[in-house]
């Protein structure tokens, strides 16, 4: 008899906890080089606002989050190859990428700025930009911007790898300034060390041909992984857990309108 309970209790157990037995672990890939959206904490685990609302939707999923790190523009390859199920990098959502990849609703929305020298006067019209070297990070649609805007105004439009190597050309003078999505060069770069003495210069830029509808999840065309995505964002969204990971990195809406 006790056996038969012991049996039941522990059948009990199993039904009570959490499982993903009936969904395939979710494969994210993920650039960890963009801090506070996604970098390495000193014990080599990602940290980060993309990292972290991640692993909130895949709670509400109800699935397993196995993270893959990928630079950036490897991302939509490794998806195509099936190597990640989603993007969760900070993907703006543009109508050059939506021929590759469909797009999520998106989780978040800020503009892309210009850091250079603090001081430096840059007009509406960014005519002070001519024989400037302008770094960018590559197949990022700052890329593109800087190479279809930019660069017919006489700017000399430089890309790595990574925004983290343009930093430190930035800081060492071989660069004149970068161009990157706003609230990742204030936090990865102008609150550092590193960034004294820089400062954002010239206008905001959003025109939408460039940067699209705001950031979103990138998935496989025609995946449902879209609709369950989506529905998990609005979740978040309203149970008050989305504002809870915002309030940890921003003292403001990121999500913007």
């Amino acid at each position: 008899m006790k056996k038969l309970v012991l049996i039941g209790a522990l059948a009990l157990s199993v039904l009570s906890l959490p499982t993903f037995a009936d969904e395939k672990p979710l494969k994210i890939g993920i650039e960890a080089a963009y801090p506070p959206f996604a970098s390495k904490a000193p014990d080599g685990s990602i940290v980060g606002f993309d990292y972290d609302i991640g692993n909130a939707l895949c709670e509400e999923m109800k699935v397993k989050c196995v993270w893959v790190e990928q630079e950036f523009d490897g991302l939509i390859p490794a998806l195509k190859v099936r190597k990640i199920d989603a993007i969760l990098s900070s993907m703006s959502i543009t109508e050059d990428r939506k021929k590759s990849v469909d797009f999520t609703n998106k989780y978040y929305n800020t503009p892309a700025r210009l850091v250079m020298k603090a001081g430096t006067q840059v007009s509406e019209g960014l005519a002070e930009l001519k024989g400037k070297n302008i770094g960018v990070q590559r197949g990022s649609i700052h890329e593109r911007f800087a190479r279809e805007v930019l660069a017919p105004l006489g700017a000399e439009i430089k890309p790595y790898g990574s925004q983290n190597e343009i930093y430190l050309d930035v800081a060492a003078g071989r660069l004149d300034g970068t161009v990157a999505d706003a609230t990742l060069l204030d936090d990865g770069f102008l609150k550092t060390d590193a960034g004294k003495g820089f400062a954002f210069v010239g206008p905001a830029f959003t025109d939408v041909k460039y940067f699209g509808d705001g950031v979103g999840i990138a998935v496989r065309k025609g995946d449902a992984l879209k609709d369950k995505i989506n529905t998990a964002i609005t979740a978040i969204r309203e149970n008050g857990k989305y504002k809870q990971i915002q309030d940890k990195y921003f003292a403001f809406d990121i999500y913007g309108k």
